[in-house]
């Protein structure tokens, strides 16, 4: 008997082991182009359009909603039409569609057209995790589900996806691990050219409400578009992404520090591992150093130790070096992947001065894109690139770990209302003045739409 019991126990061991104890979230791939099985909206009739982009890679798996060339954008005909989907949604005859909808993002049926004017479409830049939802039986059925680069999105003020453009498809954060993740590939969406496990991404809001994102052109990547919150691209402004930025002296501040000082100065903050390092672990040391000229949206990666993640002490390691090029996108406020709500932030305007001439050598073609950004309003009437200002938010409550930042060439977003992170942050906007040697942002800003 005590042999028996002795080769269960073995075999419940090896079992155990073999399993790793170690939960993975299956999840729905929904490539570009391809239509929704169950959609909220019948998309033949032509409400938003996505586009073929590749996929970036990306520096910590997730990403705050103004973080530097997330999101991108195109000056050709609207990629998503939000008064359809509007009136779509306000029409009697689809009440119950209407019901569904709103509860899923926590809103009233009367709320809905408020919300929507709020909305911002913008194109995806990675493939990104979120919770969908099909609309099955009459109530909207979650699931979770990778957007493949180039989808077509609503975003709301803090940078976080909304609606999926071509079915209006509701849309939340994803809420499980974004590094134990089981992809399926199914229903017509076959596995894109390109797509890598390890750089997906999962958004989190921005600290503070944005009043503008800085986009990149997906179809030209040397320029930055700047879109006014709630608006598809009549408004548009465009500004140089090529320009240079400083890294500044990070050594021995704050993680939430380090980031509010990169991204103000256009800089992208990124991390290893699936866990951003919390904001009161201290920056050893930063790569590439202090003083080092990158372009605007470049990733810094930097190395932290100590900090507090749920009352203890951790230390980070530094993530394994990349060699993904810099990504082309906008500053927007940045704020960790916690939500809790802290003090309000310092808003920092970015000096504006007049555009000099392109660097010498143009941005990496294959950007990486990452943290955090907030613009303030650029000049409407130049081009010229300027120093965007970002808006850093809540500290981070998971365990601090070496964070990287790459560039990104991208827009800076602006970001207004008051945040409600810990952390107090700047916000501000590159301004683009003057203009711009290259011929798409010659002349005046040039009106864009999504």
């Amino acid at each position: 008997m005590i042999r028996r019991i002795a080769v269960l126990l073995v075999c419940v061991l090896v079992v155990s082991g073999c399993s790793g104890g170690a939960h993975t979230f299956a999840v729905q791939a929904v490539a570009a182009g391809v239509p929704s099985l169950a959609p909220f909206f019948d998309e033949k009739q032509g409400l938003g359009h996505d586009t073929q982009v590749r996929s970036l890679p990306v520096r910590g798996t997730l990403q705050q909603g103004d973080t530097p060339g997330l999101y991108g954008g195109t000056r050709k005909p609207t990629i998503c039409d939000v008064a359809k989907l509007k009136r779509f949604l306000t029409d009697p005859a689809n009440h119950q569609k209407a019901v569904a909808w709103s509860s899923v993002l926590g809103i009233t049926t009367d709320e809905i057209p408020g919300y929507l004017d709020r909305l911002t479409p913008v194109l995806l830049r990675h493939d990104t995790l979120v919770q969908n939802h099909d609309y099955k039986k009459g109530k909207a059925t979650p699931y979770n589900s990778l957007l493949q680069a180039g989808i077509a999105i609503l975003v709301d003020e803090q940078g976080e996806p909304a609606a999926k453009c071509s079915c209006g498809n509701p849309l939340r954060p994803f809420k499980g691990d974004a590094g134990r993740i089981s992809v399926k590939f199914e229903d017509g969406n076959k596995k894109w050219h390109g797509y890598e496990p390890s750089a997906v991404v999962a958004v989190r809001p921005a600290p503070q409400k944005m009043e503008r994102l800085a986009l990149v052109d997906v179809d030209d990547p040397e320029v930055g578009i700047t879109r006014p919150v709630g608006t598809t691209g009549k408004h548009d402004t465009t500004f140089d992404t090529r320009r240079q930025h400083a890294v500044p002296n990070l050594a021995g501040v704050t993680f939430g520090q380090a980031r509010e000082q990169l991204v103000s100065s256009g800089l992208a903050v990124g991390y290893g591992g699936s866990a951003a390092p919390s904001d009161d672990a201290r920056v050893t040391a930063s790569d590439p150093p202090a003083g080092t000229e990158l372009p605007f949206g470049e990733y810094v990666t930097l190395s932290v130790s100590g900090g507090t993640s749920g009352g203890a002490t951790t230390s980070t390691t530094p993530p394994a070096p990349t060699t993904s090029g810099p990504t082309v996108g906008p500053p927007t406020s940045t704020a960790p992947p916690s939500t809790s709500p802290s003090a309000p932030p310092k808003s920092s305007s970015p000096p504006s001065s007049p555009p000099s001439s392109p660097p010498s050598s143009p941005p990496p073609s294959s950007p990486t894109n990452e943290p955090p950004p907030s613009s303030s309003s650029p000049s409407s009437g130049s081009l010229t690139p300027g120093s965007p200002s970002v808006v850093t938010g809540s500290p981070v409550t998971s365990a601090p770990v070496t964070i990287s930042a790459a560039p990104v060439t991208s827009a800076p977003v602006t970001s207004s209302a008051s945040v409600t992170s810990s952390a107090p942050v700047t916000s501000g906007v590159p301004v683009a003045s003057g203009s711009v040697t290259r011929e798409p942002v010659t002349g005046t800003p040039t009106s864009t739409e999504t």
